[in-house]
């Protein structure tokens, strides 16, 4: 943590995220214990973990009793993860979402395409808008100014609950082939 700050030059940070579960080490409780650590010692303000599962999430607030601030999970029209958001939303979880474009997949959507052009916005815009409107913090990626403005500016429109319907009917699979229950990353 002390680390992390000084490369960061700050006394605090806002969100400190355990990134994945790793289940086969099972050390994520234990980890979790000390990001109450830091939080308590006022080095973070909201803790929270990414790409933990409902079985997960139940372990850490069972045994620890803290529930954590945010789940930055694989979410798009393709892996909605409605059950998983509706855990977050009976936990007060805020769900963040990676891959909110579905990895570009969403860019060539038909359907998708069609409903931005009665907006007058980009694909991609249309399909943030649903990520806002089903409950999510979409995580866009982007190193174009240009277009990082345009995922920003999803405020000017809504979509109608039968164009929610249309994106959430695309054809769901998980895109990254990262199960939180088998997959490791060090």
């Amino acid at each position: 943590m002390e680390t992390s700050l000084g490369n960061l030059g700050l006394d605090r940070i806002d969100l400190y995220l355990i990134h994945w579960p790793l289940p086969r080490l099972d050390r994520y409780v234990d980890t979790w214990r000390e990001l109450i650590a830091f939080r308590d010692e006022g080095l973070v303000r909201s803790i929270g973990v990414c790409n933990f599962t409902e079985a997960h999430l139940t372990r850490l607030i069972g045994e620890t009793g803290v529930v954590p601030a945010v789940n930055q999970v694989e979410l798009h029209p393709y892996w909605p993860q409605d059950a998983l958001r509706a855990f977050h939303a009976e936990h007060g979880i805020v769900t963040e979402g990676w891959s909110p474009i579905g990895r570009g997949a969403l860019l060539r959507s038909a359907e998708v395409t069609a409903i931005a052009e009665t907006h007058g916005v980009s694909t991609a815009q249309a399909v943030l808008r649903w990520q806002v409107q089903v409950g999510s913090v979409p995580l866009p990626k982007s190193s174009d100014p240009q277009r990082q403005r345009a995922n920003l500016d999803l405020f000017g429109f809504a979509l109608t609950d039968e164009e929610m319907a249309t994106i959430a009917g695309v054809d769901h699979e998980r895109l990254s082939g990262q199960d939180p229950d088998e997959y490791e990353e060090f």
